[in-house]
């Protein structure tokens, strides 16, 4: 396996607890919330952000890392369904769970709660927008597995803005049914060409982007600055609310990198997601009232950033991403927060504690 050479930080060295980054958030409403997921990315894949990049990386600039526990219901390691229905809904669920609990009943998502108090609602993913974690957020449905039937209740759900993957599902089902046509009999503006900003976005606008049969392509496919674009984009619209607004972000492919054991899929996954992460921040910090969250549903790969070794011997100066399985592991997965509700995700604690920890920074519990 390649091995890369180390791109050392100072800063990273000299880092000390002053600072606009390090400042805790008070004890204020949280208005927005941007919940930010990189799929599969367990501490290795985030410290790789540290090391094959030449600037500071955007995890820097939380004051405020917890770390959770994700077992399902039914296993001890958790799939994207059931970590991301934890997060959604509150409730520990089985594995391939979509928006229901663990005996398969519907439960209320953050994003419906969100949307039923007056707020904005928005999910990106560079997977199909119907693939498990983005779709737990506005679907409900027994198995990850029916993108189709995940499809046909986007339209019918409280998202106001999306974009992705997917467009299969919505105009080339096995049903013959288009569900592109439910979009925009629901007011939805659907681009399935371009990431293209409309020349004004009305803020009771809805719009939608699908941009690939399927999952986006990877970076290393020349995907290029869709997730950050879309994210600002995002933010530009749902911004325009006055009651705030909920986002859910997700980096999709840190995960697929991880299963196909790939370093290099896995780095450029996850610097694209710390270029989205910077976009957040950068709202945030200007907003004072937006709560930025950044987690994982679980790790996958079980990939660790090892010493390199030439001729027999480890050699410090370089490193070797290796990798201990094609699947999941179990390990306990940070989580990074700043703004107002900020000091509620420190310590360890539960998956399925994120909900109620959101819910409490908007004050809906």
């Amino acid at each position: 396996m390649k091995s890369y050479p180390v791109t050392i930080l100072l800063s990273v060295l000299i880092l000390g607890c002053s600072g606009p980054y390090r400042q805790l958030s008070t004890d204020k409403k949280a208005k927005n919330v941007i919940l930010l997921i990189g799929d599969g990315m367990g501490l290795a894949q985030a410290s790789a952000a540290f090391y094959f990049q030449e600037e500071e990386p955007n995890f820097m600039r939380f004051p405020v890392i917890g770390l959770h526990r994700n077992p399902p219901t039914d296993a001890l390691i958790t799939d994207s369904a059931a970590g991301a229905t934890a997060f959604s809904t509150g409730y520990k669920s089985y594995n391939a769970a979509i928006g229901v609990d663990s005996n398969a009943v519907s439960r209320e998502t953050i994003l419906e709660m969100a949307a039923a108090r007056g707020k904005s609602t928005g999910v990106i993913a560079t997977s199909s927008i119907t693939h498990a974690t983005p779709a737990s957020f506005f679907a409900h449905t027994a198995h990850r597995d029916s993108a189709e039937a995940i499809a046909s209740q986007l339209p019918y759900s409280p998202v106001n803005f999306f974009a992705g993957g997917g467009l299969q599902f919505f105009n080339q089902r096995s049903d013959k049914a288009n569900y592109l046509d439910s979009l925009a009999a629901q007011g939805f503006m659907v681009n399935t060409e371009t990431l293209e900003r409309p020349a004004k976005l009305r803020p009771e606008g809805k719009y939608g982007y699908l941009l690939a049969p399927d999952g986006m392509p990877k970076m290393q496919e020349g995907r290029g600055d869709f997730l950050p674009q879309a994210t600002h984009l995002a933010l530009g619209h749902l911004s325009q609310d006055k009651d705030g607004f909920f986002l859910m972000v997700e980096g999709s492919q840190i995960d697929w990198g991880g299963h196909d054991n790939d370093a290099e899929y896995v780095i450029q996954e996850t610097l694209d997601f710390d270029k989205a992460i910077g976009v957040a921040m950068d709202f945030a910090e200007k907003d004072g009232n937006t709560l930025v969250i950044v987690t994982a549903d679980h790790e996958t790969g079980g990939m660790s950033l090892s010493a390199a070794e030439v001729r027999m011997q480890r050699d410090y100066r370089h490193i070797r991403p290796t990798f201990s399985t094609g699947g999941h592991s179990a390990s306990l997965i940070p989580v990074y927060a700043y703004g107002p509700g900020a000091e509620l995700f420190g310590g360890i604690y539960q998956n399925n504690d994120i909900f109620d920890k959101m819910a409490q920074a908007f004050r809906m519990k």
